[in-house]
């Protein structure tokens, strides 16, 4: 198993049950295709530095877990497909 760092960023108009079910859905998406040990931290409410598809501000969540490359291959395509995110990004963490 590998770890991992997936950072992503919500729109900022969705409320707080639209968040929490998101946030919910991707962490079960981790632990459903393997991965362990899923921690993830919510960073809040900030300003983006330039304008994304007419959003200036966004909800950032930074989720470290433990995976197969096969795990972080289908979380980054429903993350591609989901309306709600403006950004993410992935990246394998050093041993």
């Amino acid at each position: 198993m590998r770890n991992y760092e997936l950072t992503y960023i919500l729109r900022s108009d969705l409320d707080e049950e639209a968040l929490a079910a998101t946030v919910e859905k991707f962490t079960n998406l981790i632990k459903n295709n393997g991965g362990e040990s899923v921690e993830v931290e919510k960073w809040g409410k900030r300003r983006l530095a330039y304008t994304i598809d007419k959003n200036t501000e966004g909800y950032y969540y930074i989720v470290n877990y433990k995976g197969e490359p096969a795990t972080s291959h289908e979380a980054e395509r429903v993350l591609k497909i989901s309306d709600e995110v403006i950004r993410h990004l992935v990246i394998r963490k050093e041993e």
